[in-house]
């Protein structure tokens, strides 16, 4: 901030580890919920790879800086002036947080998702994509929209295999303006995929690469300078930050050279009217060549709030406390033999707090749904838009989706048709990892204590009959 200080600006400590280890503050820590029975206990929340908690810190932030709100670049007005001072200090932050080169962009977006369908729609006609067939959605599908040649790779099964298959694929191709899009830890198995050794394939063979931060940048500090990572993409609301607003940052050349994302006010320098009555329209270079509209100040400063405040607890003791909790996860499971856990490298493989697993016998929409209303543990099932991946780690067996307009859930007793993902982070409880292995061997050994049917596409408990 310059002389537009406001209370939102002051430093703060809230977000700092504790020397003993203890989770980092986060709202709903204390929500209580409601279980099938009628009790209520404390949540769990165990989804963090879909929607992490907004941190206490960055909400205190956000809350100090509302009072303030103003519109950004837009007014002469002292709230406005000041907007637009946070605004573009948010974007000062992300930058410092992602170590960016100097000349790189950071563009507000709306989510990864946004981000990665910004970059399809700005690399030059001709080029060509390569994705591994174990993404997000989001890093398969955009670029099809824009007429490009996508690449699928086929799913590896070891970080050198993924290495030596990006190689014969680009010696395969080596003509014209190429592109990797590639996670840095998968939303399905959590494990961390071999960025910079990627990376330095790619740029050997004069191709460039976008990095989904998506899952990485919660869990590990992430270094655009270091990887050498053209681009990259990540969401605030996996960051702890609320308000939908999401990152993509890096090399401004294709940015610059492309037609704006949106055309709109902010897009444009100057708009002017020929004597033909055309119109001839000078687009503004950088960032705001694609934030057209009004900006999501709120949504920009809670990132450079969490930006801040992962920072401030430190990196290392926030990643030595996470694979403790992992390793305390992946021993607790591989004592339940019904459990099978999904991997891509295998079980020694390096990952952040992320695993899926299916249960023999179980349908995982029922047992997610047992967890849910019999303990208010909350975790995710289906394919995590990622069905390649986990079609692929689940053998092949389970032909069909169950999410995402899919059919509905299957009901006890039939075949699983998706899996089971617990997910967690720095404001996760050892207490709630316990609380998840007990409810787990519980429900394998003993059975669901209710019946369940299919509703809405979901699997539900029904409060009318519990088991005998």
């Amino acid at each position: 901030m310059s002389a537009h200080q406001s209370p939102a600006a002051a430093p703060s400590t809230a977000g700092t580890l504790s020397d003993d280890g203890a989770p980092l503050a986060v709202l709903g820590h204390d929500v209580q919920v409601p279980l099938v029975s009628g009790e209520k206990v404390g949540y769990a929340a165990l989804d963090y790879a879909a929607s992490a908690p907004a941190l206490q810190r960055v909400w205190d932030d956000v809350a100090a800086y509302a009072p303030y709100y103003g519109s950004v670049h837009r007014g002469a007005g002292y709230l406005s002036q000041l907007s637009t001072d946070l605004f573009e200090q948010s974007r000062r932050t992300v930058a410092d947080f992602l170590d960016l080169r100097e000349g790189d962009q950071a563009v507000f977006t709306r989510s990864t998702t946004d981000s990665l369908n910004l970059l399809a729609g700005v690399v030059p006609a001709g080029t060509r994509v390569f994705a591994f067939e174990t993404e997000h959605h989001a890093s398969l599908l955009p670029w099809r929209r824009h007429g490009l040649t996508v690449g699928y790779l086929r799913a590896p099964r070891s970080c050198a295999e993924a290495v030596a298959a990006l190689d014969a694929a680009l010696a395969a191709h080596p003509e014209g303006p190429r592109l990797l899009c590639v996670t840095g830890a998968s939303n399905v198995t959590g494990e961390l995929w071999p960025v910079a050794e990627l990376t330095e394939v790619a740029h050997r063979h004069g191709a460039r690469v976008v990095l989904d931060a998506a899952q990485l940048a919660p869990h590990h500090r992430v270094s655009v300078r270091e990887l050498d990572v053209d681009w990259i993409a990540f969401s605030g609301h996996k960051l702890y930050a609320p308000f939908g607003a999401g990152v993509l940052a890096g090399r401004g050349d294709w940015l610059d050279a492309a037609e704006p994302y949106l055309a709109g006010g902010g897009a444009s320098r100057t708009v002017a009217r020929e004597a033909d009555g055309s119109v001839v329209v000078e687009w503004h270079r950088g960032p705001a060549r694609h934030e057209a509209g009004s900006p999501n100040v709120i949504g920009a400063y809670a990132i450079a709030s969490a930006c801040r405040a992962l920072t401030e607890a430190g990196f290392d003791a926030l990643e030595a406390r996470e694979q403790r909790l992992v390793e305390r996860l992946k021993a607790g499971l591989a004592e339940i033999p019904e459990v099978r856990v999904l991997s891509l490298f295998g079980a020694d493989s390096a990952r952040v707090g992320v695993l899926s697993f299916v249960v023999r016998g179980w349908n995982s929409s029922h047992f997610a749904a047992a967890l849910s209303a019999e303990y208010g543990i909350g975790v995710r099932d289906g394919l995590f838009c990622a069905h390649p991946l986990v079609r692929t780690l689940l053998g092949g067996e389970d032909a069909a989706p169950s999410e995402c307009g899919a059919p509905e859930p299957s009901l006890p007793g039939e075949r699983s048709l998706n899996a089971i993902r617990v997910s967690f982070g720095a404001g996760t409880p050892d207490e709630h990892l316990d609380r998840f292995l007990a409810a787990v061997r519980e429900l394998v050994t003993d059975g669901a204590r209710w019946t369940y049917r299919s509703e809405g596409g979901r699997c539900v408990a029904d409060t009318r009959r519990e088991r005998a």
